[in-house]
């Protein structure tokens, strides 16, 4: 059915594997079924007991199945994988797992997409050209794009924090000359968009983090504000997005403050990241704006150092795969 999730197993040597089993788990009996484009034996065979398994021929097979066995739609590995030692072997197994969640969601068979960690070093030894999940799909639905949208950007939520990021893995002393106008105005466009349509808020509120310490100073400490941040925030406005900034990064975050905005489009990565995983360290959600399919993941990676123990925490997963399932709803 269009509203079942379809879930990418992620790298099988980390806990993906595990943190799918123990999400299904404890989603069975909610109104958010999933099925898994994977491997079914490394799910029947996950740390922690593993999960009954009912192999599916398509999602429409998955809902009425998910209450009493994990529905996968199974693509086998060549080779079986050991937990924590990533295999390039497996690569062209994840890249497919991916491609068919994609396919499917673009298809309006599945209802989204929400996806495992996936390792980028594996991936690369095996030619993978892309630096991670989001820009891989952003090229393959890249095609598809008819409403406007110019993704893809990253999200991060936490509770009620949203923080979306104009650099991504840039190296910090790049930062700087990687901040473009253009660059700051695309990501405010893309999350208001996603605020209204994704999240159900009619009239987006868009904090602008600054740069440097206390947004610059009036440019004494720093002029990327003057030249770069204040020019974009006030295009933005021009566009009729409700766009205020630059603020000082270091007090855009207390609660007081979060009341004030919808949203905050910071400049770089950990300027993103680190507010969300102080406010919810287990449970916050990456979320790729600006694409024609919902997508969300764990805001972790593939953790390869607890892999086959059976101690990963499935929280992020499992709200995951409940904010997709509300964006869903929200599209349809």
């Amino acid at each position: 059915m269009a509203h079942t999730l379809a879930l990418s197993l992620g790298d099988p040597a980390g806990i993906g594997p595990e943190i799918v089993v123990k999400a299904w788990r404890a989603l069975r009996n909610e109104a958010v079924p999933f099925f898994v484009v994977g491997d079914a034996q490394a799910l029947a065979s996950a740390p922690g007991g593993g999960a009954p398994v009912q192999a599916i021929s398509g999602p429409d097979e998955a809902a009425a199945a998910f209450p009493e066995a994990l529905p996968v739609l199974d693509i086998p590995l060549r080779a079986p994988v050991v937990a924590g030692k990533p295999d390039p072997g497996a690569a062209d197994a994840v890249i497919r797992w991916i491609e068919t969640a994609v396919g499917l969601a673009l298809s309006g068979t599945a209802g989204g997409v929400v996806t495992a960690p996936i390792a980028k070093a594996p991936l690369y030894a095996a030619g993978f050209r892309f630096p991670g999940h989001t820009e891989f799909l952003g090229e393959l639905t890249a095609a598809t794009r008819h409403d406007g949208a110019r993704g893809p950007v990253m999200m991060l939520t936490a509770g009620d924090l949203r923080t979306t990021l104009v650099t991504v893995h840039e190296p910090l002393a790049k930062v700087p000359a990687a901040l473009t106008i253009e660059g700051i105005v695309n990501t405010g466009l893309v999350t208001a968009q996603a605020m209204r349509r994704d999240f159900g808020i009619a009239a987006p509120r868009i904090a602008v983090a600054g740069l440097n310490p206390h947004a610059g100073e009036s440019g004494t400490i720093g002029q990327e504000e003057t030249r770069v941040v204040t020019p974009a925030v006030r295009a933005l406005r021009d566009l009729g997005v409700d766009a205020r900034g630059p603020y000082p990064a270091d007090s855009l975050f207390p609660a007081e403050v979060r009341a004030t905005y919808d949203a905050a489009v910071c400049l770089y990565h950990d300027q993103a990241l680190i507010p969300v995983k102080m406010l919810d360290f287990w449970g916050g959600v990456n979320v790729t704006l600006g694409l024609p399919i919902v997508r969300t993941s764990p805001d972790h990676g593939t953790a390869f150092d607890i892999a086959g123990r059976g101690i990963a925490r499935p929280d992020s997963l499992i709200a995951a795969i409940r904010l997709a399932a509300e964006i869903a709803g929200r599209r349809r």
